[in-house]
């Protein structure tokens, strides 16, 4: 099991950015990446194997207005390139929550193997 205290991802909305035709990840979006990447890395986190569940508890910034969804593509795939797990279609089972918004924001993830029944 892995569990990590993340910084708050931004927004899909701010995720990607066109540049002519071609679509990139934006400069905060690669920020929020190597951040992630950079905690994983100082935890020695090994690649998780087999069906994942995943734990996502996600504590905004302020109280404005946020879609829960909008914040996952950039966090399971910052996972991701952290090696937390090889891909994240190995995710079967993710339980997500908004709570009370914290200063500068957060977010809890529990990452473990799920026991089919």
């Amino acid at each position: 099991m892995i569990e990590l205290e993340l910084p708050y991802p931004p927004s899909v909305n701010h995720y990607w950015r066109r540049v002519g035709a071609r679509t990139l990840i934006s400069r905060k979006g690669r920020i929020f990446r190597q951040k992630v990447v950079s905690i994983l890395a100082a935890r020695g986190v090994c690649p998780l194997d087999g069906d994942l569940e995943v734990l996502v508890e996600l504590y905004p910034p302020d109280r404005r207005r946020r879609d829960v969804d909008n914040t996952l593509k950039a966090l399971l795939d910052a996972l991701g390139q952290g090696s937390a797990y090889h891909d994240d279609s190995q995710i079967i089972h993710l339980d997500t929550w908004k709570r009370e918004p914290i200063p500068g924001g957060m977010v809890f993830v529990r990452i473990s193997i799920c026991r089919r029944v």
